[in-house]
């Protein structure tokens, strides 16, 4: 090159530092959301155009290619610099992760502890949603089928999903807690990679990943899979949407509920029934008569015949107990000035008046010829009927009053409930006590008039609180030997429980159902004769055992004003009755065990056939037609 022609070179690279920015710049476009305005390509073009007439103008004939390519090289260089040290650059946007073959949503199984992540997931069952307060299930028909069929449900999708991998949620020995299983995981899940090392697994009972590699070697087949053995039988060449271990779950043949009347197949007008829970108005004596004691009179209805009469009306006094002797027509009346009578119902005869309470009899109890009675004076007289002596023993122990009293003449022992929240077990006639439970030992928080012996296992006792307490109580009163039954102690929901459908108890003994379980938590023993405790959700009125079947009865008062039956022992609900319009406070059982009849404050007697078709509940005798309908009096 000449030296003509350095000053042509000189300017043409000098135009071109000014000038490459605007030719070789790829143009930026902002990111959305940013507010840094786009480049305005149109200026470039315009200083692109005053460079190519300044070229012109130099007059230059030809360029060096190695100087062209150094000046843009350091022109790009330069322009790269001043854009990274912008003030205003735009925000730089986190690019996503993604994986080969765009299948970020496929499950990856591989390495899963399935088990323990299972057990990990919340009460609702999904990992996202928060666990919520259970809220109390409604005691209604509707509800049991619906948990049966979400139960089914359940185990249909878990079975065609994982098979055995899973644990099931639903357990088969503890049904009826109303919530999952909380299994812990024992030892390796089989899922899980022989090299992973044991760890806290996520909430999350999926991961995605990238799917595992495919092999190309094939798979090996067994000579039951490719020769003409055919298993037609397999899921392969099912027609069903779920495999065969699932149909035969569906199929399998299930325990229909036994069907319980929900209306009364009697109601009697009772007026001047008391709404008063510490009194005991109804009675179903032996020879299938009723009695009934409204404000001063007591009334008898005869089941064979529905015929009414009254049997006694009391001069300035009140009846505020009733109660039949076990074999025969006598019938026992306590008033509010407490004394005692015994009435002959055959000749309708009163045959004598006992003293020895200074307030009202308010509970009685027989045991063959003697008769228990409990008072507002807070003592307990047992007398002998045949006797003319007022009373043989008096017992005390008791601080209010006596309001619940049930002999078991099997073990001979008198269960004695009172309003001090008190339960008292008396041997034989003795004056001492030989067992008593509190609040402080595992007992009632509130009034203890429901009282009831199994007639199916020795010694076996329920027991009933009021308002403030609402639960029902099982004691072992014949047996001390157990280490601890606190752990025992379960404390189930009211409706969302089921257990085996067995009519009769599985335990043969009482120290069985005393004993721990290995899941549940250990406790110091509060009391070694209280084997469980159920919360019904309401007062307890009454309880009674079913003599034909392994069920019990209960009566309640606020709020729910119904009569519930349950399983024994799984207290599992049965069916919920209910028609009162107040508190259930009355109770009794027809001879044959098969009708209840219950009375409330809404001054009604209402019969439900709940254990069988008694003798009152078909044709004739006046006895379950709804034509019959009458009025105690």
């Amino acid at each position: 090159m000449s030296s003509s022609d350095a000053p042509a070179a000189l300017d043409i690279d000098l135009s071109l530092q000014h000038t490459a920015p605007s030719l070789h710049t790829p143009t930026l476009l902002s990111p959305p959301r940013s507010k840094t305005p786009p480049t305005i390509t149109g200026k470039r073009s315009h200083s692109h155009e005053n460079t190519v007439r300044t070229s012109q103008r130099s007059g230059s004939a030809s360029l060096s290619a190695n100087a062209l390519s150094q000046a843009l090289q350091r022109t790009v260089d330069h322009g790269s610099a001043t854009r990274d040290i912008t003030p205003a650059g735009s925000p730089s946007r986190k690019r996503q992760k993604t994986f080969a073959g765009d299948n970020r949503f496929i499950p990856n199984r591989a390495g899963q502890d399935f088990q323990a992540s299972y057990t990990l997931l919340n009460e609702e069952g999904s990992p996202a949603t928060p666990s919520r307060a259970h809220k109390k299930a409604p005691s209604s028909e509707l509800h049991f089928h619906k948990r049966d069929a979400n139960r089914a449900y359940s185990s249909v999708l878990r079975s065609e999903m994982f098979d055995s991998e899973v644990p099931q949620s639903i357990s088969q020995s503890h049904e009826g807690s109303g919530s999952r299983a909380k299994t812990p995981p024992t030892g390796t899940s089989a899922l899980a990679g022989p090299g992973l090392t044991p760890s806290t697994p996520h909430k999350n009972l999926f991961s995605y990943g990238p799917a595992a590699p495919t092999s190309l070697t094939p798979r090996s087949t067994s000579r039951s899979e490719r020769g003409p053995n055919i298993n037609a039988r397999s899921d392969l060449y099912s027609l069903s949407p779920v495999k065969r271990s699932s149909q035969t779950m569906l199929l399998s043949p299930r325990k229909t509920p036994r069907a319980v009347s929900k209306v009364p197949y009697k109601v009697l007008d009772a007026p001047e029934l008391a709404d008063d829970f510490y009194l005991n108005l109804v009675d179903w004596g032996p020879n299938d008569i009723l009695a009934v004691g409204l404000g001063d009179c007591v009334y008898l209805w005869a089941r064979e015949t529905g015929v009414v009469e009254q049997l006694c009306k009391l001069e300035g006094d009140s009846v505020t107990s009733v109660s039949w002797i076990q074999r025969g027509s006598h019938l026992a009346i306590g008033t509010t000035k407490g004394l005692l009578m015994i009435y002959d119902t055959t000749t309708n005869r009163k045959l004598r008046t006992m003293t020895g309470h200074s307030a009202r009899i308010s509970s009685l109890a027989w045991n063959a010829h003697i008769l228990s009675t409990g008072s507002r004076d807070r003592t307990i007289l047992h007398r002998d009927v045949r006797q003319p002596s007022q009373y043989l023993r008096r017992l005390t122990g008791h601080k209010q009053e006596v309001c619940g009293l049930k002999w078991n003449q099997e073990t001979r022992q008198l269960a004695s409930g009172g309003n001090d929240n008190k339960i008292f077990v008396w041997e034989n006639m003795d004056e001492r006590w030989s067992q008593r439970w509190g609040e402080q030992e595992g007992g009632h928080k509130a009034a203890v008039k429901a009282i009831a012996w199994s007639p199916h296992q020795r010694g076996l006792l329920a027991s009933g609180g009021g308002t403030a307490d609402r639960c029902i109580k099982f004691w072992n009163t014949v047996s001390t030997s157990q280490n601890s039954a606190n752990a025992a102690i379960t404390t189930t929901p009211t409706i969302n429980s089921t257990l085996s459908p067995s009519l009769h108890p599985p335990p043969t003994s009482l120290s069985a159902l005393s004993t721990p379980s290995p899941t549940s938590p250990t406790a110091p023993p509060i009391t070694p004769h209280l084997l469980r405790s159920h919360d019904t959700g309401s007062q307890v009125c009454n309880l009674l055992f079913s003599a034909n079947t392994a069920e019990l009865v209960s009566t309640h008062g606020y709020s729910q004003h119904a009569i519930n039956i349950w399983k024994y022992p799984s207290m599992s609900p049965v069916v919920s009755l209910t028609g009162h319009t107040y508190r259930v406070l009355y109770l009794s059982m027809s001879p044959d065990g098969g009708t209840i009849v219950t009375g409330a404050g809404d001054e009604t007697l209402r019969f439900w056939d709940v254990f069988g078709k008694g003798k009152g509940g078909g044709e004739g005798g006046g006895g379950g037609m709804v034509k019959d309908w009458g009025v105690i009096r």
